[in-house]
């Protein structure tokens, strides 16, 4: 999966920059004891270091050890993927997106009043540009 920067992401990258996000500031052993499996500290240092290469990352000092904090805002991570998505699994189509998402979800009546307010949000941005 494609991150914000356009690099990808293996699903081990994408699990810890999930608890980033979540915990906003992480030091490698706090991502080590949310990890599935039992990682060494050293692969999790060096998986922190590539994500940090990736642009994805960026760290701090603090008191002799490094706190990674997210480098790209997560509103815009979640928007690369969502759009890594779309184009990947339903060639670049929202509308195939939607028609999707009603035909294998039953959505409430509250979920698809939300859905009708975004529509007609998007409708208004869209007549003043």
């Amino acid at each position: 999966m494609f991150g914000a920067t356009g690099t990808t992401l293996s699903r081990r990258e994408r699990q810890i920059m999930e608890i980033v996000y979540r915990l906003g500031r992480v030091t490698v052993t706090d991502v080590m004891e949310r990890l599935s499996g039992e990682p060494a500290y050293s692969t999790v240092r060096a998986q922190l270091r590539v994500l940090e290469g990736k642009g994805h990352l960026r760290h701090e000092e603090e008191r002799l050890r490094y706190v990674y904090l997210p480098a790209v805002p997560h509103g815009k991570m979640r928007q690369s993927a969502l759009q890594y998505v779309v184009d990947t699994f339903f060639d670049g189509s929202p509308e195939q997106v939607v028609a999707a998402l009603f035909g294998t979800e039953r959505l409430s009546s509250t979920q698809l009043d939300q859905i009708a307010t975004l529509i007609k949000q998007a409708r208004k941005e869209q007549k003043r540009k």
